[in-house]
């Protein structure tokens, strides 16, 4: 998979593109990402994403703005495992918020793309004040196709109802409207190796999320270790009240039975279940008291769960 950060980057092929700001990239988006290689297969184009960074919301509001659910990195990693050709990534500012309906049309997908399909969620929108509708793209042509709404046990699947569900720690829900289960990808980086001391040495992960969608602590999973295959473990994602004071989320994880050295990898944590809400203990004692009790609760929840 190709990505590009600018138009003249062409990638000298017709295109089918489907646009959007994927954030998740649920089963809504999934249905999307399908249709776009079928079609583009059927009419011999190549697949194309077109996504945004910023998100246009955080950008005109970033206090006001939803989490994210992927950082960009996680967003690229998932339209590469769809089989997607290549995306371009829209660097979101007010020139591009400022691009007119018709030049959008004009300019971008048909002389700068060369798109021959577009692909889109049926409520999207586009262009300055988003005026433009997939009226507008039918009026100008193009070969339009829009993705109907997912619906799932009754309610329709959306990256809202994710943050929703992740927030009230309802993860298996969260799982079935993205398809798999909720994740963090990052590197492992080395900490301050207070857990250690503790007798819990932790994988510290390097997130790109400034605002996770959840908080607490957790029965994880690992992707990505040389051992091959998903290794279990505990992992407590927030800001660490009881040894810090600046507020920044951290994501650790304290892995099952492991010994080796995973520094510099890039892993992928899995939320499996909610073990409990992040606290404020008084003592470091009371901590590792703390961290013993999640650890075994999480050993239970995989012995229950294998």
């Amino acid at each position: 998979m190709q990505i590009f950060r600018h138009f003249h980057q062409a990638a000298h092929h017709p295109l089918a593109v489907a646009i959007g700001n994927f954030d998740g990239v649920h089963l809504g988006h999934q249905a999307l990402l399908r249709r776009l290689i079928e079609v583009a297969a059927a009419q011999g184009l190549k697949s194309a994403v077109m996504t945004f960074e910023p998100h246009p919301r955080e950008f005109f509001a970033p206090d006001k703005a939803p989490t994210r659910l992927t950082s960009l990195r996680e967003k690229l990693e998932l339209f590469a495992e769809a089989g997607v050709d290549y995306v371009y990534v829209c660097h979101f500012n007010r020139r591009f918020a400022a691009i007119t309906v018709e030049a959008f049309m004009q300019d971008i997908l048909r002389n700068a793309l060369d798109a021959r399909a577009i692909l889109v969620g049926e409520d999207f929108r586009f262009g300055a004040g988003r005026q433009g509708s997939m009226q507008d793209f039918a009026r100008g042509g193009f070969n339009l196709q829009s993705q109907p709404q997912i619906n799932l046990d009754g309610k329709r699947v959306s990256s809202t109802a994710i943050r929703e569900a992740l927030a009230q720690g309802r993860l298996v829900e969260a799982a079935r409207l993205l398809g798999r289960s909720y994740s963090i990808s990052g590197k492992v980086v080395h900490g301050d190796k207070l857990a250690r001391e503790l007798g819990y040495p932790t994988a510290n992960i390097h997130m790109l999320h400034d605002r996770p969608p959840l908080f607490g602590i957790y029965a994880v999973k690992l992707e990505g270790l040389a051992e091959g295959g998903d290794w279990p473990g505990v992992a407590s994602l927030g800001v660490r009240p009881t040894v810090k004071q600046d507020g920044k989320p951290t994501l650790e994880a304290h892995l099952f039975d492991f010994n080796g050295d995973i520094y510099g990898r890039h892993v992928r944590v899995k939320f499996m279940h909610k073990i409990r809400d992040e606290m404020k203990f008084d003592s470091l004692d009371t901590l590792k008291y703390w961290i013993a009790k999640d650890a075994e609760m999480a050993r239970e929840y995989f012995r229950a769960n294998p």
